[in-house]
């Protein structure tokens, strides 16, 4: 149901909108970007990879394949290192006209399959209160560990 494209500058535009929306960051913090600084933070992202060159930068922006109409985004974030050293974080966000429907499962359980194939361990961090993105990661075939950092619990799947 969905197609994922390589984000870049030129989905600032489009995302802006859909991601406006303060409820989206009620268990992440701050405010949605304004077009200005998202559209530097994608272009940023177009690297693929930190300035440090220590991580590798996967970020996709969320299609209906229906539609064409962009309902979020999906991350991961890889040790450049690769799949030996620590796990890849993976991160999901799905526009609040969108929640409900499965696409966060469909998009986070697709990223995390395909990261699980290559050798990778996946983590991903969420809040102990946000009950939905914790049914995302069950979807993903994470569990909850022990591991706490900055307020969020550490959802893991071995490789």
């Amino acid at each position: 149901r969905l197609e994922l494209e390589p984000v870049t500058a030129d989905h600032a535009a489009e995302l802006a909108v859909v991601l406006d929306d303060l409820d989206l960051h009620r268990f992440t913090g701050g405010v949605p970007l304004s077009l200005e600084d998202l559209t530097e933070r994608y272009g940023l992202l177009t690297a693929r990879q930190s300035p440090d060159g220590r991580y590798l930068w996967g970020n996709w922006t969320l299609r209906l394949r229906e539609t064409g109409a962009a309902i979020g985004t999906v991350q991961a974030t890889l040790p450049a290192s690769g799949p030996g050293g620590a796990p890849a974080e993976v991160a999901w966000i799905v526009a609040g006209p969108a929640q409900g429907r499965g696409y966060a499962s469909e998009a986070a359980r697709s990223l995390t399959d395909r990261l699980v194939a290559e050798g990778w361990s996946v983590a991903a961090f969420i809040h102990p209160g946000h009950f939905a993105s914790q049914k995302v990661a069950r979807a993903a075939g994470m569990a909850v560990t022990e591991v706490v950092r900055d307020g969020e619990q550490c959802w893991f799947r071995e490789r």
